[in-house]
């Protein structure tokens, strides 16, 4: 993964034409329709449409989970994923840049998911590594934040984990699928923390990739 050099200048907007990110255990590729048969065997993976602390679609509602990414991608505010392992062309999961502010040059990455075979396995952390070296060094954003269900003990830990800072705790910050009026907790990495969190993921990746070895 090569270092990329910051631009001069800030781009203007946050929506070229989607990039495919790719790394040693993932590629990033642009969501499509015909990576429903991908996405929901990658749910089956450990019934993850069972789990209340998030949304995850099953044969019921992926048709409208798809819909709503496209059509946020066509409104310059949603740029989502297919996380697909590069050797196999599998689908793995799914995440997405989202809350996307090209004025304020900050976005959300959200709505990550990963098949229970490939979680705690470095693909979530190679898979945010990608995302954030591309928001703060080629979209030259000042803030790149992350939010989750309070109740998600996993995720929460898992965002600590790639350097994340805890903001605090968003009361009902959304209403969840169940009814739920979900409290929400908000982390976030500034430009400023990037290059240190950067090198620690690096680290974090090589050793695990001696570990393989």
């Amino acid at each position: 993964m090569a270092f990329l050099l910051p631009r001069k200048e800030p781009m203007s907007t946050f929506h070229p034409p989607q990039p495919t990110l790719t790394g040693h255990l993932v590629e990033l590729r642009p969501l499509q329709a015909l990576h429903r048969a991908g996405l929901l065997a990658a749910a089956a993976d450990g019934e993850l449409w069972n789990m209340s602390v998030t949304v995850i679609p099953g044969e019921h509602n992926i048709d409208a989970y798809i819909a709503t990414a496209l059509e946020g991608r066509a409104s310059g505010k949603v740029m989502p994923f297919v996380i697909v392992a590069p050797d196999s062309g599998r689908v793995l999961g799914t995440t997405r840049y989202w809350k996307m502010d090209a004025a304020n040059r900050k976005l959300e990455i959200g709505h990550t998911w990963l098949a229970r075979s490939v979680q705690r396995s470095g693909v979530n952390t190679e898979a945010k590594f990608l995302l954030m070296q591309h928001a703060f060094e080629v979209l030259q954003c000042v803030r790149v934040q992350f939010t989750t269900d309070v109740l998600n003990e996993r995720s929460r830990a898992a965002i600590l984990r790639i350097g994340a800072q805890q903001e605090g705790i968003v009361r009902r910050e959304r209403i969840m699928p169940d009814g739920r009026r979900r409290d929400s907790v908000r982390f976030s990495i500034i430009d400023e923390e990037w290059p240190a969190v950067r090198q620690a993921l690096l680290e974090k990746m090589q050793a695990r990739r001696d570990a393989r070895a």
